[in-house]
């Protein structure tokens, strides 16, 4: 009788290509978004680069990297943002204990940076906490969000978000969780994920409250960005 594979063999796999840690260490320093060489991956892992290569189909096996050959290199990058996302849920889960892996971001990207499609770092979390402070955002039940991760907005905050220029009944007709508490990486609290973040941040790069680096995650804040998020929200951020 043939049994499809459980759940739970799927991601015992997963979790034995992550736990070696000279795999765990080249995981993470992809975490930034830069694609890399297996040479600059075998600096990272502190071994040699034909190890690093045997590291590197393993991780290719378990799809959680993939690589792009541009002339004679290859650049290796995560398979996607569902890893990063449980790569940066284990950075939290592993808190403070030492002799783990802990990746070190770049002070750009730990002020603003983009969390795929909407933002992170200490701007989103300061607007998280702001929203939050002025009883924009209610914990909310939607189907498939734990009930304390999941967001609606209040009364004020449909207004609120109305009024910046973000068309919250769009927001809510997309084939995606509307809005929910994701938990940022380097600040380990939340930021505002989902549809509602992600027409923040298109709001903040028209209106060029922050502009978008051409090689990286990194946002840079404006002068006028920091002028409109201290005026309209009372972030002090920077």
């Amino acid at each position: 009788m043939n049994v499809a594979p459980h759940a739970d063999d799927a991601v015992s796999k997963i979790a034995a290509a992550i736990g070696e840690p000279a795999r765990a260490r080249m995981l993470f320093s992809l975490v930034d978004g830069h694609a890399r060489t297996s040479t600059e991956l075998a600096v990272v892992g502190g071994i040699s680069p034909s190890t690093a290569s045997v590291h590197l189909h393993r991780l290719m096996d378990a799809h959680l990297v993939k690589v792009v050959v541009q002339g004679k290199h290859r650049y290796f990058s995560l398979e996607g943002p569902h890893v990063a996302s449980a790569l940066e849920g284990l950075s939290v889960i592993a808190g403070g204990v030492r002799g783990t892996f802990t990746p070190h971001a770049p002070s750009r990207l730990r002020v603003a940076r983009t969390c795929y499609d909407h933002m992170a770092g200490t701007l989103a979390v300061s607007l998280h906490d702001r929203f939050r402070t002025r009883g924009w955002l209610a914990v909310g039940s939607t189907v498939g969000d734990s009930a304390d991760s999941a967001y609606d907005l209040t009364r004020a905050g449909t207004k609120a978000f109305a009024d910046l220029g973000i068309d919250v009944d769009a927001a809510r007709t997309l084939r995606r969780r509307f809005a929910f508490a994701c938990l940022d990486w380097t600040e380990r609290t939340p930021h505002v994920g989902g549809a509602l973040g992600a027409a923040l941040l298109k709001i903040a790069l028209k209106r060029k409250w922050v502009v978008q680096d051409l090689d990286s995650r990194a946002l840079d804040v404006t002068s006028l960005g920091r002028r409109e998020m201290r005026t309209r929200f009372g972030c002090e951020f920077l």
